[in-house]
């Protein structure tokens, strides 16, 4: 037998024999594969879990035929009062903004009818000796621009009104205001207008004026002098300082311009339904308060012991609106004004300036012998109106009926030789008789006449305007006599009467 032959197996060898055999002649390969089993154990250990993974459909993105629009917030809608009605904006506390879409809280109850809007002079609910309703007030104006309200096409007061309105608009600054003296500026071509007033009464006549537009039935909301109405809102509010007062206190009698601006504004934060308004208004009335005297009414200096008719009613005015508004008014306030007004009241009507049976005042000079106080029941008027607001009725108080007779007795007479134009005068008692109603109504509407609608001035720059040639126009200018006699005219539908009127 060849030495080369293979042995002879007598017993075929096992698999497990072979890598036996192959193990124990390399002992290397069995700790390669330890090392390589530990490694993957690792490494197994180390890699977190893959959740499984379902089924993804890919699609192919193609440009679109057109581009799609974003969803946008649909506006809520609003009076019908213009092709387009703007809505307001609230977005900084400190700003009188101008639009919000979405503003339904502060707008209360709007209907697409143009329904009413509720001003604080037009309630017809007589209620007891503490106040009329919420206030002096009554069911507002309504419409485009308060012509719902104004009476029937032809009305003679409608073009004369609607010039007034226009000339106020076309004066206004940029900034909000009516320029009590410069206000002729914005008479670009042609004459310009004269009769300037003293600037010291900048914040008296811009708030006159805003009163002439809200009485109309503009406000920040509706009306196509909206804008009109929002600039002066802005810039009466920029005017109030942190204790509250409108203006500064530049002349001696700056507590007429403040309370005027506190009636204006408390009117234009209700009729406009603008709670942002609310604590500029709210801070208005109570500088009032905090002026009057202790245990009596209001006068030029805070507290300082004198009262007088003509400041105390314009308070008495600003405070029921701001009642009826919801603001926070004292009442004891408007009790006191109350006992101020009985005090200075004679029997037979008449209301005294601070004491029973005094004349209107005057300023020493010229104007004391061109406009002679008894020409004038100007306070007689004020305070006959101011009762009315303080929820008086002339059917229980005697002295009412008779100062509605003293009124009759001096009706409206433009007769610059006699020195009957007072301005003032006829506002306050416009309202005043529009309130007695009957003939006395009659007969004061009949003199409004030839003393109002035809003395407006029709030409050039000054159409739409009354020359201030009245008491107090060197005061308060071409502004305050166009915007007062606007609110005289608004006498006619402004405010609805509180008691049944006479026979």
């Amino acid at each position: 037998m060849k030495e080369s032959a293979l042995p002879v197996r007598t017993q075929d060898a096992s698999f497990h024999d072979m890598m036996a055999e192959q193990l124990r002649h390399a002992p290397w390969l069995a700790l390669s594969l330890v090392v390589h089993a530990v490694v993957l154990l690792v490494v197994w250990l180390l890699l977190p879990p893959q959740e499984a993974r379902g089924v993804e459909n890919h699609a192919m993105v193609t440009p679109a035929a057109e581009p799609i629009e974003p969803p946008t917030e649909q506006p809520i809608e609003q009076p019908k009062v213009e092709p387009t009605e703007p809505q307001i904006v609230e977005n900084v506390p400190t700003e009188i903004p101008t639009e919000d879409p979405t503003d339904t809280k502060d707008a209360g109850e709007v209907t697409g009818d143009d329904s009413p809007t509720l001003s604080a002079f037009t309630s017809n609910q007589w209620s007891t000796a503490v106040g009329i309703g919420s206030g002096c007030t009554g069911k507002g104006l309504k419409g485009e621009g308060g012509r719902g309200h104004r009476g029937p096409v032809g009305n003679p007061i409608n073009p004369t009104l609607d010039r007034a309105l226009d000339w106020l608009a076309r004066h206004q600054d940029q900034d909000g205001r009516w320029d009590c003296d410069q206000f002729m500026k914005h008479d670009a071509s042609g004459e310009p207008c004269d009769g300037a007033g003293n600037p010291v009464h900048d914040v008296g006549v811009t708030a006159l004026a805003l009163m002439a537009f809200l009485g109309d039935g503009h406000t920040m909301r509706q009306g196509r002098y909206r804008d009109t109405v929002r600039g002066a809102v802005r810039w009466l509010r920029e005017q109030q300082d942190p204790n509250g007062r409108f203006g500064p206190a530049a002349s001696s009698d700056f507590i007429y311009d403040h309370a005027i601006a506190a009636y204006a504004m408390s009117e234009a934060y209700g009729l406009s339904q603008y709670s942002l308004l609310a604590p500029v208004a709210q801070r208005g009335i109570d500088y009032l308060q905090a002026h009057r005297n202790p245990y009596g009414a209001w006068r030029y200096q805070p507290r300082d012991g004198d009262n007088d008719t003509s400041v105390t009613c314009w308070c008495i005015m600003a405070l029921t609106s701001g009642r009826h508004w919801g603001l926070t008014v004292d009442s004891n306030a408007l009790a006191m004004a109350t006992t101020f007004l009985d005090s200075c009241t004679t029997p037979d009507g008449r209301c005294g300036y601070s004491r029973a049976g005094q004349p209107s005042a005057r300023k020493v000079g010229d104007q004391e012998t061109r406009f002679p106080a008894e020409r004038t029941e100007a306070l007689t008027a004020a305070g006959l109106f101011a009762r009315f607001c303080l929820g008086q009725d002339p059917k229980e108080k005697d002295c009412m009926r008779a100062a509605a007779d003293r009124l009759v007795a001096q009706r409206p007479n433009w007769d610059t030789k006699a020195g009957t134009i007072d301005h003032y005068y006829w506002y306050y008692g416009s309202y005043a008789l529009f309130q007695i109603g009957g003939n006395a109504w009659r007969e004061w509407s009949k003199a409004l006449t030839p003393a109002v609608l035809k003395t407006q001035r029709t030409d050039g720059n000054a159409n739409g305007s009354w020359d201030p040639i009245d008491a107090w126009g060197e005061d308060g200018g071409r502004v305050y006599s166009t915007a007062i006699l606007a609110l005289t005219l608004e006498a006619y539908f402004r405010y609805t009467r509180l008691v049944p009127a006479a026979k």
